[in-house]
């Protein structure tokens, strides 16, 4: 099976690349990327079975892993791979929104290497993958109109993909530091997000964002 990782971080890179490698001799990686524009050039270059996708990444129009694989799908190669996100985030939108892009699966960092090698050989051969309970966001993202109303909570929408995610651990009692070793970010970046976050929220302190994502459901 062969691979191409995408992911802005190296030491991830690096790590998954060399987890999967010395687990499994029929995984070869034949391709690397940090940002969108670079993926979107590697993947049309390089023939691959799955591309390993973080859902966040620089670059491009903004639109982090979900514009790598509509790119990609629009460009209607002779061989398009299947794309299987790997991301720290759990959030419902990151979510749908890269599985409505074209994706066919999404698990979580948390993951070990022998269910990563499952779910990478499951979407190779067009099943789906995903991470406990992330499945039930798509079901109920595409299944009924008021779940994916979590998707376009307005109030959300004001958010960047970033500060969604750092707004989420934060809510969830998660310290700057915390956040930030989570989010592979520096400390500082965490405060920026999230006085990004309160001044859009119209919010005046960490107790009231907390406050408001229970309010909206959200974990």
């Amino acid at each position: 099976m062969e691979i191409i990782i995408v992911d802005d971080h190296d030491l991830v890179r690096t790590g998954v690349s060399m987890q999967l490698t010395n687990a499994d001799d029929a995984i070869r990686i034949v391709g690397e990327a940090a940002d969108v524009d670079s993926a979107v050039d590697v993947i049309r270059k390089v023939e691959c079975d799955v591309v390993l996708l973080d859902v966040h990444l620089p670059g491009g129009n903004g639109g982090g892993g979900a514009e790598v694989v509509q790119r990609i799908v629009a460009l209607g190669l002779e061989r398009t791979p299947r794309f299987l996100a790997l991301s720290v985030s759990d959030a419902a939108d990151d979510v749908v929104s890269v599985i409505r892009a074209g994706a066919r699966g999404y698990v979580t960092k948390s993951i070990n290497t022998a269910d990563l090698i499952e779910a990478l050989q499951r979407v190779a051969a067009g099943d789906a993958a995903f991470s406990p309970r992330l499945a039930g966001f798509v079901l109920d993202a595409f299944g009924s109109p008021q779940a994916s109303s979590v998707v376009r909570d307005p109030e959300l929408d004001l958010l960047t993909t970033r500060e969604k995610e750092v707004m989420r651990l934060i809510a969830r009692g998660y310290t700057y530091r915390e956040a930030a070793t989570e989010l592979y970010i520096s400390i500082k970046t965490v405060e920026s997000h999230v006085s990004a976050v309160l001044r859009k929220l119209q919010l005046s302190n960490r107790r009231e964002l907390s406050r408001w994502a229970a309010a909206r459901g959200i974990e």
